[in-house]
């Protein structure tokens, strides 16, 4: 049996549809926002092992006090970036948004710190590889308290 063109087109349209909605279903904008969020952790994580690394050791700082400076450098460029970028859509007060947010930062700097503390000190792992384990692990605590506290917004206007 012979189709005719227009239903091949129809078919063929269809089946781009149904592509293009599987692949809008994976993309949920909770799931662009973790992207988002892995992205800008890169550049955090950029300036916080940079500045953990220049006062820990060129400046010899105490590693715990390098680690703070990083840390917080870092906390506070990625404020921006979340800002305007990975939650865009909540433009909350910045003054009170970045209490929370800062706030969050620092339960996140005491489960980094309590895990290098145990990696590097007890367990005696190097401590740019017990840094690198504790980024990993608070990276879970740090999206999901912004992205169900710090930034959140009613879910219809979860459109990230």
């Amino acid at each position: 049996m012979i189709v005719p063109l227009s239903d091949k087109s129809t078919a063929s349209m269809a089946e781009k549809k149904s592509v293009s909605s599987l692949i809008a279903s994976l993309f949920t904008p909770r799931l662009i926002a973790f992207i988002k969020f892995g992205i800008t952790g890169v550049s955090g994580l950029t300036i916080d092992f940079a500045l953990t690394w220049f006062f820990k050791d060129e400046l010899h700082f105490n590693k715990f006090i390098a680690n703070g400076i990083g840390f917080t450098a870092a906390v506070i460029s990625n404020y921006v970036i979340h800002r305007n970028w990975t939650f865009k859509h909540n433009k909350s007060k910045a003054g009170p948004q970045f209490a929370v947010f800062f706030t969050v930062s620092l339960i996140g700097l005491l489960l980094n710190s309590a895990i290098i503390f145990l990696l590097d000190n007890m367990m005696l792992v190097n401590f740019y590889i017990s840094k690198a384990v504790a980024i990993f692990i608070v990276f879970f605590w740090n999206f999901s308290a912004n992205y169900f506290f710090v930034f959140k917004a009613k879910d219809s206007a979860r459109q990230i």
